[in-house]
């Protein structure tokens, strides 16, 4: 359950800075709306990791939100933003989601 919730935080953490950059580009109301998605997700993301680390050790549950967050950017920044997608872009995330594995598979 609390792994979820650790899930669910990084997803928000991707929607927060996915906010921050769209801020960072818009202007007049626009610019407006994106900073208080960004606050609000940011908001969400940190409750839900509070939650998550009530139970999971703190490292871990950091770690792997943070991983989910970097991913999870890197892909909207490939996806919906036309990033370049390099083979060394890809070997480097490959190998982070195997550490973020890798650490909730040696966790209790």
């Amino acid at each position: 359950m609390y792994w979820i919730v650790l899930i669910i935080a990084g997803l928000f953490e991707v929607a927060f800075a996915t906010c921050l950059g769209k801020a960072k580009v818009a202007t007049g109301a626009a610019a407006t709306y994106w900073f208080v998605g960004f606050l609000l997700c940011l908001a969400v993301s940190m409750f839900l990791l509070v939650k998550a680390s009530q139970v999971l050790p703190i490292g871990t549950a950091y770690a792997v939100w943070t991983g989910i967050g970097a991913v999870g950017t890197v892909l909207v920044g490939i996806f919906f933003f036309r990033e370049p997608a390099t083979f060394w872009r890809l070997f480097f995330l490959t190998t982070l989601i195997a550490s973020i594995v890798g650490l909730k598979w040696v966790s209790n």
